[in-house]
């Protein structure tokens, strides 16, 4: 971290980690879904300073941008990417942007006009990550409309070839799904993003898919942790945990840049949210050190699966 020419922004340098299609990701990027409030509404009264949030993240160095059809910024997202093209402080090039296709979308046909949406609420040419979002297929009335995520991947390869993505990935695959889904494709997912984190550590899933090549991404990578995303009775570790303030101390770090740390040691790409520009700077500030063995095999474990219920409320979302 360093201070840059004449704005005098702090700026982050964040790594690149290299997918099986041979383009490159960013190690950690910013994540633009809201979250919901206690009515399972999206909190989009946060767009204001997510956008104010977004266009400092562009400015220090973030490069890595997360959204989709159902966080409802898309238009919001590309407004602040395009601008600061426009500014100058980046080239599109240098811009990874992911979207995803909703449950609603799942037809092969419609896999494309899904992604052809988003680019236009994006006002984008062409993503840089597409992603199947949930390996299930929900109707606009909430329906199951059960439709094989086979021919979902089928949609996705075609957008793939015709240069509307330039990788093409999935989203919340469990491991039958992901040794189904390589067994039976012709363009093999470049990525699988996952809830991944200090309360779930999904092992199994991890390694089968960096055996495979397939790398993970973790969204909610701090999971419970901050107490006001906490559901009640929320497992460890929590940002108040005697372990993780021991370890966090020694490395003059905080205990939420220790947990991003941890899974970029696992090989994982991160993308947390906030819409705070102090957390913003703090999330990516996580490349100048190294955890070693004995504080990794010192962190609290606690991998035992632990259900959200806004999982569920997604499928019936519009």
């Amino acid at each position: 971290m360093h201070i840059c020419g004449v704005s005098g922004l702090l700026e982050v340098k964040i790594p690149n980690i290299k997918l099986n299609d041979g383009r490159a990701i960013p190690a950690l990027g910013y994540g633009t879904c809201l979250g919901l409030n206690d009515k399972y509404e999206f909190v989009l009264t946060d767009v204001p300073k997510m956008v104010e949030a977004l266009s400092y993240a562009i400015d220090i160095g973030y490069r890595h941008i997360d959204t989709a059809h159902l966080y409802r910024v898309e238009p919001e997202v590309g407004e602040v990417i395009n601008k600061k093209i426009e500014e100058g402080v980046v080239k599109r090039e240098e811009i990874f942007i992911t979207a995803k296709v909703w449950n609603h979308f799942h037809r092969e046909a419609d896999v494309e006009k899904s992604i052809r949406d988003s680019l236009r609420r994006l006002n984008m040419d062409y993503v840089d990550l597409a992603l199947i979002h949930w390996p299930v297929s929900i109707s606009q009335d909430g329906v199951d409309e059960n439709i094989d995520y086979l021919d979902t991947w089928r949609g996705l390869e075609a957008v793939l070839k015709k240069g509307l993505a330039k990788s093409i990935g999935v989203s919340n695959f469990n491991l039958e799904q992901m040794k189904r889904l390589l067994a039976n494709c012709v363009i093999p997912p470049a990525t699988n993003q996952v809830e991944i984190n200090l309360n779930l550590g999904q092992k199994e899933l991890v390694e089968y898919c960096q055996a495979n090549d397939v790398h993970i991404i973790a969204f909610s990578p701090l999971g419970t942790m901050v107490p006001t995303r906490s559901p009640p009775n929320s497992p460890e570790p929590k940002l108040n945990n005697p372990t993780m303030l021991e370890i966090a101390g020694r490395y003059g770090k905080t205990v939420t840049q220790v947990a991003l740390r941890y899974l970029y040691q696992r090989g994982i790409v991160s993308i947390p949210k906030t819409v705070t520009k102090s957390r913003v700077l703090e999330n990516a500030s996580i490349f100048d050190f190294e955890l070693d063995k004995v504080d990794i095999d010192k962190k609290p474990e606690n991998y035992a699966f632990f259900c959200i219920q806004r999982l569920y409320i997604w499928f019936a979302m519009v």
